[in-house]
């Protein structure tokens, strides 16, 4: 176990492996593992042999459901060159040693149910590798991850697979990437041949071919442009060249000068474009016939960003409220962000952290600004997906996790207790589909709590809660595979049995007009009383815009969240300071119980402006009695409506069920937003279709196409629910 930091900051990279399901993502992460030399054999999906899925349930189903992180040492194929079949053992260490490169890697899920894995990694990721199948290119799925990218501002290289499939097009999958996803994108590598005669790739900076052979294509041979492709590699090649130039004053001047610019001088500035977001290579290959992934592994080390390419992670001090910078060094004060809990049922619960700045050792003390609690740090470890490696000691840059920590939740700062900040919280997306769920036995009722609190602190998009009604107990999540896995990992790692009642829609509510209303709670009984009396105004929330630092300052009286405004617009103390936190807890309850059919209300702004108090009578509880009446009378008054989530759907069907397939959809009262060609025969349709129209969707889809149409879905919007519809779902509550 080593206390000392293995491998410089410039030579460790964190990067991530996300796509849209069956892209090839985990097949990827099996080559990269064995290229690596991290596993001696390779796993297979369809085998159900994989490292990084190794739960039950991924290795039955074929999918990925929980971010499995690995560390290992790359070291680039063109120093491997170096070493030939009678370089000595020392030799072979001592290359490996000042040319490796430490790979903190995480393989997301890509099935939109386990979305919140894919945001959480990429917050604490510096660089991603984004798979696409080159048959079907961009899918829905590609898209929610790019977008999620994006936010984070992460850089990318794109990775099209599959090319030894039968359909096979790497230049559609290409332009499905420059029109779905990003007009930057530019070709770094083209196909020698495509489906069974797929055999090699062109890389078009350096104008070299590559061939894969030996085992599982572990020997990389380079080789000249064969005859028939120096033509395309040529024009291709100018066309890299270019937009390389255009991201460079210097190159620019060059390039339209018609200078020849040489690859030492490209191959920085494209770092430097991708590190920046303004290029973003495409490469190709087929990860399961071993071609094209060493390369890939090339262009992580010089072109995605290492620790210190990317600026200081900001924070907020927690004594000053001031914003601050910790820079990736070993020297600063420590700071890192819990990015996700696992329950494990050898160690307990791990907590995976990203460490930003400064050094973390076993046996001290991190700090926790949310719970203001110091929690001894036990056990670190270093993973290897389900596998561990212990350490005395993690460094700024790194990536790994800590056992037994009581307190400390998905998205939790940890921080060195004399320099406390506050890093930006993940925020994951709201459950759009809920379930009834309660235990076969009076042994499993007690287990049953017990599991659902682990499950829900390891997955923030799974809500438990509980019916207040009919004291049933409710679980929440991202779809009915999400609610399916979960019930399933009850039984198979908690040992608890359960039942559930049929998927419900979450559905919200709403206003659509504003209303003044005044609120009074008072009670005389003997003795003293209550009084609590508020005025408030609603009105719909319009959409949030980010405020400056002038507007901030001058809404120290609004509390905003997702979908909430609270505007404290009292003046002359006619409702004591005290007292105001109490009317906007009243607010939030009556929020949570909706005023049509009983679901939680949304996009509301609520301005308290007057009221009046009591010497004597008044206390919080009255005002929050008050805040909670008025509100509930003021929805009702301001036109309440219900809202339910709109999903993205793409079918992909042959030809010859297009009819049947839309016909249907429009039953389910979709909007087809576009329909296009494949290859084959295979037409893509996308439309939005209210979730509530969608249960059991894969089997009537299955009836109608003899089985060989798919669909997959992802949340889009919330819209408002039609008049009749709307009658019968309040109906059902009743």
């Amino acid at each position: 176990m080593s206390d000392e930091r293995t491998y410089p900051l410039e030579k460790t990279r964190n990067f991530g492996i996300i796509a849209h399901i069956d892209a090839g993502k985990t097949t990827v992460s099996e080559r990269i593992l064995f290229y690596t030399g991290m596993s001696h054999k390779i796993g297979e999906v369809h085998e159900g042999e994989t490292v990084t899925d190794w739960m039950e349930q991924e290795r039955e189903r074929g999918i990925t459901i929980t971010a499995a992180a690995v560390s290992c040492t790359w070291v680039p194929t063109y120093r491997l060159a170096q070493i030939s079949a009678d370089t000595d053992a020392d030799q072979r260490r001592k290359i490996a040693e000042e040319s490796g490169f430490r790979f903190n890697i995480i393989d997301t899920p890509g099935h939109i149910d386990f979305t919140a894995e894919v945001k959480r990694s990429l917050r604490v990721l510096d660089g991603a590798v984004v798979v696409f199948d080159g048959v079907s290119g961009v899918e829905p799925q590609s898209e929610t991850n790019w977008r999620y990218a994006d936010e984070g501002g992460v850089p990318r290289l794109c990775f099209i697979n599959k090319l030894d499939r039968m359909g096979a097009s790497f230049e559609f999958s290409y332009a499905s990437i420059l029109d779905r996803l990003t007009k930057s994108a530019v070709r770094y590598q083209i196909p020698i041949g495509l489906e069974e005669k797929f055999e090699g790739v062109i890389d078009l900076l350096h104008m070299k071919a590559f061939w894969f052979e030996g085992d599982k294509g572990s020997v990389v041979r380079e080789g000249e442009i064969p005859t028939e492709y120096k033509a395309e590699a040529e024009k291709f090649h100018h066309e890299l060249v270019e937009k390389i130039s255009e991201t460079d004053d210097e190159l620019t001047s060059d390039y339209l000068e018609g200078k020849e610019i040489s690859v030492e001088r490209l191959r920085p500035a494209l770092r430097r474009a991708v590190i920046a977001n303004k290029l973003v290579p495409v490469l190709c290959g087929s990860a399961l016939k071993n071609k094209g992934v060493q390369l890939v592994l090339d262009a992580v080390v010089d072109y995605l960003p290492g620790p210190l390419d990317i600026p200081p992670i900001k924070a907020v001090d927690e004594s000053t409220g001031e914003l601050v910078e910790r820079p990736a060094s070993d020297d600063a004060p420590f700071a890192a962000l819990a990015f996700k809990l696992q329950a494990d049922p050898f160690v307990g619960q791990l907590t995976f952290f990203r460490v930003y700045s400064g050094t973390l050792e076993a046996g001290s003390y991190a700090y926790n600004p949310r719970t203001r609690n110091k929690e001894r740090i036990g056990r670190i470890v270093r993973l290897h997906a389900n596998e561990r490696e212990e350490v005395k000691k993690v460094f700024a840059g790194e990536i790994a996790a800590t056992v037994g920590l009581k307190d400390t939740k998905t998205s939790d700062t940890l921080c060195d207790p004399d320099h406390s900040v506050i890093l930006e919280q993940i925020i994951f997306p709201e459950p759009v589909i809920s379930m009834r769920i309660e235990p076969k036995t009076k042994v499993d009722q007690e287990k049953m709590g017990i599991a659902l609190k682990k499950l829900s602190d390891e997955d923030p998009t799974f809500r438990v809660s509980s019916d207040q009604e009919t004291m049933e107990t409710i679980i929440s999540g991202m779809g009915e595979l999400h609610l399916e896995i979960l019930v399933d990992r009850m039984k198979r790692e908690f040992n608890v049995e359960a039942t559930t009642g049929k998927p419900q829609v979450a559905y919200k509510e709403t206003i659509t007009s504003t209303a003044d209303v005044e609120g009074k709670y008072i009670k005389q009984s003997g003795g003293r009383g209550q009084y609590g009396h508020v005025r408030l105004r609603l009105k719909p929330l319009e959409e949030q815009k980010e405020l400056n630092a002038k507007q901030k300052k001058a809404m120290k009286n609004v509390t905003r969240e997702e979908g909430f405004e609270f505007i404290n617009a009292i003046k002359g103390g006619v409702v004591p300071n005290e007292y105001i936190p109490a009317v906007e807890k009243g607010v939030r309850e009556g929020m949570a119980r909706g005023v049509i059919a009983g679901f939680p209300m949304t996009n509301i702004s609520i301005e308290l402006y007057d009221g009046s108090y009591h010497e004597v009578d008044s206390n919080e509880m009255a005002f929050k009695m008050a805040g909670s009446m008025a509100f509930q009378d003021g929805a009702k008054m301001a036109k309440p409506v219900l809202l339910e989530p709109i999903m993205l759907v793409e079918v992909i069907t042959p030809e010859k069920f297009m009819g049947d397939v839309t016909g249907n959809l429009s039953s389910k009262r979709a909007s087809i937003e576009s329909m296009e060609d494949r290859a084959n025969g295979i037409k893509v349709i996308r439309a939005k279709v209210p979730l509530g129209e969608m249960f059991g969707y894969m089997t009537s889809l299955r009836s109608m196409t003899e089985g060989r149409a798919n669909f997959t879905m992802t949340p889009s919007n919330y819209e408002i629910v039609p008049q009749n519809v709307s009658t019968a779902i309040i109906e059902s509550r009743k």
